[in-house]
């Protein structure tokens, strides 16, 4: 895991010089992306993303690669379009009425929109985990055995046995639950809730782990075994996360991309992001002097 410290909010990056009191123009138009928005070995790639609700557009002309095995973490104010961003890549946004999706999008170069597209093996492919803990009201086994009996990954008890396990440990939740599987998920606490909310997701070994937010809800012990978590499963997993913790995308990220009213404003490697911002916008933020 990144050992960088983040004081935001309370010194400028230290090479940005001296920070100005003045006001900050937060409707400062964002004529493109500055830094390293694409990246040589992607895993997902996304051009000209356009997000409209309705006649509202959320999304403005969105640019970003995210790299095999890399932690992109998205940061932003709130209601800038992160989540939005986020919920195009397995196609959740389908689920809103009145969205639509503009752009291209592809997993491994294979487009994830079009008429042939078929989102349920997609999202077994390019699994989420939201921001509140939402396990299954069932047994801790059947939440984890879940997606391989639907998606015909297994059928057997042995495999689903050895499915679960598997995905319990890499989730880091086996030593805490395996005398218990046939008890409700429910009734673990919030960090095991969302560990099995990650073992879910995990269960139907997809290729891509999205994360919206996925530690707003959890106490600092929680959070920190959740980010332990991240940096383990980068080994197997591209991972993008949404998240209002600036501390949290230096500890997790290898590139971090900020979003300002629906625009990509700045993409870099995370240590430039935090110490040398290229964009006023991203220096202003994560400075704290607005968001």
């Amino acid at each position: 895991m990144n050992t960088m410290t983040l004081d935001a909010g309370n010194a400028a990056p230290a090479a940005t010089g001296q920070l100005e009191q003045d006001t900050v123009d937060t409707n400062t138009k964002v004529s493109e992306t500055v830094g390293q928005p694409l990246c040589d070995d992607a895993k997902l790639s996304m051009r000209n993303v356009n997000v409209f609700y309705g006649e509202t557009q959320a999304i403005h002309d969105v640019s970003l690669d995210i790299g095999r095995n890399e932690v992109v973490a998205m940061i932003g104010p709130s209601g800038c379009g992160k989540s939005t961003f986020l919920r195009c890549i397995n196609r959740m946004n389908d689920t809103i009425e009145g969205c639509r999706v503009d752009g291209d999008l592809t997993l491994d170069g294979e487009p994830i929109y079009g008429p042939k597209v078929d989102v349920v093996p997609l999202r077994a492919r390019v699994g989420m985990v939201f921001q509140k803990p939402n396990p299954f009201p069932k047994t801790i086994y059947e939440n984890v055995a879940y997606g391989p009996k639907i998606h015909g990954i297994a059928s057997r008890r042995a495999e689903l046995d050895e499915i679960v396990e598997n995905s319990l440990r890499r989730a880091g939740l086996w030593n805490e639950v395996k005398d218990r599987l046939d008890k409700p998920g429910t009734g673990l606490s919030g960090g095991q809730q969302q560990r099995l909310c990650i073992a879910r997701a995990i269960a139907v070994s997809p290729e891509v782990i999205l994360m919206d937010e996925p530690c707003s809800a959890l106490d600092p012990i929680a959070t920190a075994r959740i980010e332990e978590l991240i940096d383990e499963l980068r080994e197997n997993y591209t991972i993008a996360i949404v998240t209002h913790s600036m501390q949290q995308a230096a500890r997790v990220s290898q590139r971090t991309a900020y979003f300002h009213l629906g625009h990509l404003v700045e993409v870099n490697d995370t240590e430039t992001v935090f110490t040398n911002p290229q964009h006023e916008l991203t220096e202003a933020y994560i400075t704290g002097r607005f968001g």
